[in-house]
C-alpha cells in the first residue's frame, strides 16, 4: 500500500540467537537491521519498553542502576510474604504497584479478555529488568526484516513446490492424504479430531488498518502498546517503520484482543491445566495415527516465535530424511 509493506497480521519481528536459523533464512531473502524498541502510552503518558533504565527514569527519576534497584526493591518490599493466588498477585510482588499498574495490568487484562485477578499466577513467571540504557526489546544476536516484505520469505520457501490455496484440508482429507507419504499438519489439533475430547481455546486478534494520505509519519516509531485498560486496542503499528520508510502516506493498524469464535482466526493457545490435559489427549490421538506430522503453534497448541518454528521445522525435516 502506498510502497509500504504491510504486516497484516500483526507486527513481526524477526529474532534469533540460533545461527543455523539465521543463515537458513538469510539463504531464502536478505534482512535489514531493524531493532525493535517499542513504546508504551499509558494515558498519555510515554515510557520505554522493555523495563530499563529509560523506563526507570521515566517512571522515578532514577538516574543510575542502585536507584532503580532500590525503588523496585521498596516497591516489592510490601508483597513479600505473600503466595501469589493469581496474575496480580504475583506481578506485584514481582515488579511492585508502579510498573504494574501502569504497564502490565491493562495490556495483560485486554490481552486475555478478563480480570488479572481471574489469571493464573503462572503467566508471569518473572519480570526481566534490564539496568541499562537500551530499549532493545530482543536479547538475541540476530534482528530483523525481510527486504521487501515477508512475502519474498514464503515466496522463496515455496519456490518448486506445488501450491493449493482455498481449499479446506479437512474437507478434501481423503483424496489429500492419498497423495502424500507424510502430512504435515498445522492447524487447529482439536479441528484435526473432530473435537472428540472436547474444544481447546484460544485468543484472537481483530485488525484495523487505516491508510493516512496527509500523514507522513503518525506515531515516529513502529510499535506503540496502550497499557492502560480504557483504551480498546493493544497497539498501534505504524508499518513504514519497519524498512525505514520514507513514503509522504503512513498505514497503521489498531490491534484489537478478541475472543475466538466461529469465522475467527485462533492466534494464542488458552495455555491454563484445564486446556493442556485436553491438548494432551489430542496429542496421544495423533501419536496413534500414521505418517502424521503435527507443526507450528496450533497444531501443538503452544505459543512458538518464529525462529523457534523455523528451528523446529528444520529439526523435522532432518528426522524424517533420516
Amino acid at each position: 500500500t502506498e510502497g509500504i509493506n504491510v504486516h497484516l497480521y500483526g507486527a513481526h519481528i524477526f529474532h534469533t540467537d540460533n545461527r543455523r536459523v539465521w543463515d537458513y533464512v538469510n539463504s531464502l531473502t536478505e534482512f535489514n537491521r531493524y531493532t525493535n524498541s517499542p513504546i508504551a502510552n499509558y494515558k498519555g503518558e510515554l515510557y520505554n519498553l522493555p523495563f530499563n533504565m529509560n523506563t526507570f527514569y521515566q517512571l522515578w527519576g532514577v538516574r543510575t542502576p542502585a536507584e532503580a534497584k532500590a525503588r523496585i526493591a521498596e516497591q516489592c518490599r510490601e508483597y513479600a510474604d505473600i503466595t501469589p493466588k493469581n496474575l496480580e498477585e504475583q506481578a506485584l510482588k514481582l515488579c511492585g504497584r508502579d510498573i504494574y499498574q501502569r504497564l502490565i495490568k491493562g495490556y495483560t487484562e485486554k490481552q486475555w479478555g478478563r480480570a488479572a485477578t481471574e489469571l493464573p499466577a503462572f503467566i508471569i513467571k518473572r519480570v526481566p529488568f534490564r539496568f541499562v540504557f537500551d530499549n532493545n526489546y530482543f536479547n538475541d544476536r540476530y534482528q530483523g526484516i525481510p527486504i521487501g516484505g515477508y512475502n519474498r520469505l514464503t515466496d522463496a520457501l515455496l519456490t518448486g513446490i506445488e501450491v493449493r490455496t482455498g481449499i479446506d484440508y479437512l474437507k478434501h482429507r481423503d483424496e489429500l492424504d492419498a497423495l502424500a507419504e507424510r502430512i504435515l499438519y498445522t492447524g487447529c489439533i482439536d479441528e484435526l479430531f473432530g473435537y472428540v475430547c472436547g474444544h481447546l481455546e484460544y485468543r484472537s486478534l481483530r485488525f484495523e488498518h487505516r491508510l493516512l494520505k496527509d500523514t507522513e509519519d503518525f506515531q515516529g516509531n513502529a510499535v506503540v502498546n496502550y497499557t492502560d485498560r480504557e483504551t480498546p486496542y493493544t497497539r498501534v503499528i505504524e508499518h513504514k517503520h519497519f524498512e525505514f520508510g520514507h513514503q509522504p502516506s503512513t498505514v497503521i493498524t489498531y490491534e484489537h484482543p478478541d475472543s475466538f469464535g466461529p469465522g475467527k482466526e485462533p492466534y494464542y493457545p488458552v495455555n491454563d491445566a484445564a486446556n493442556t490435559a485436553v491438548f494432551k489427549q489430542y496429542e496421544e490421538l495423533a501419536r496413534q495415527t500414521p505418517n502424521l506430522l503435527l507443526g507450528g503453534r496450533l497444531a501443538q497448541y503452544t505459543y512458538a516465535d518464529m525462529d523457534d518454528t523455523v528451528a523446529a521445522a528444520l529439526d523435522l525435516w532432518e528426522a524424517e530424511r533420516k
